[in-house]
């Protein structure tokens, strides 16, 4: 039986470039449509958020000279360019999706308006956010918790290289421990880098569960929507 029927999945630009040093691996891509794909087909209502990190960074512009405002909204085209990624994957697996953007960018894809988006995910088609919340100073994980917020979603998906919440950065520590279940307010205790804290603030104020889960290992995301103990569940 399907847990959420309406998800918001938060994905890192970084996580498209598979082992390349930036830019899109088209085998990464292919693999998380096609896990998209399958629980739209469950019948799963699916907002993306998509990261540009794999492109330009704000904070990467800074450290080159670049003005933070200028370098954030290189970033936010950034989202905009791993968007129209995804939604030429998405046609290619026949699924139907719709690209909004918060920036103008008319050519490419639809502004954000709420009650067409809501349209959409009702018709079952993908909607994939981009330009990040549209202002300079907010991550794409504050844009992530926004649209989950504003198309009522039941939770949002943070799909990562790891497959839950741990102690401390289970790549470099191997004695890291991992985490099946927390509170905000405990992931706030132990200082976890979960989201950033405008994002995850927005998270607990507004009782919107996010789970964190390895989206590299196909049939994850299948799990998580059914509700199997895959992950990190953080919650109020």
């Amino acid at each position: 039986m399907i847990r959420y029927k309406r998800i918001l999945l938060k994905l890192s630009g970084e996580a498209l470039m598979g082992d390349n040093p930036s830019g899109i691996d088209k085998t990464i891509l292919s693999a998380y449509v096609a896990q998209i794909k399958e629980i739209v087909e469950m019948g799963v209502e699916t907002g993306i958020v998509i990261g540009g990190g794999n492109i330009f960074r704000g904070v990467q512009g800074m450290a080159g000279g670049i003005d933070r405002v200028a370098g954030d909204r290189m970033g936010m085209l950034a989202t905009v360019i791993n968007g129209l990624a995804l939604q030429a994957e998405f046609l290619e697996q026949h699924v139907p999706v719709r690209l909004y953007t918060s920036v103008k960018v008319e050519s490419v894809g639809e502004r954000f308006v709420r009650e067409n988006v809501i349209k959409a995910l009702e018709r079952k088609e993908v909607a994939i956010f981009s330009g990040g919340t549209g202002n300079p100073f907010f991550t794409t994980d504050t844009a992530a918790a926004l649209r989950a917020l504003e198309i009522s979603a039941e939770v949002l998906l943070k799909g990562t290289r790891v497959d839950g919440v741990y102690s401390d950065d289970p790549e470099k520590n191997p004695a890291a421990v991992k985490y099946d279940s927390l509170t905000f307010d405990e992931a706030y205790d132990k200082e976890l880098k979960i989201m950033d804290l405008t994002a995850f603030t927005m998270c607990r104020e507004n009782d919107l569960p996010v789970v964190v889960y390895n989206m590299t290992k196909a049939g994850n995301l299948k799990k998580v929507v059914m509700g199997e103990n895959t992950g990190t569940l953080v919650h109020r």
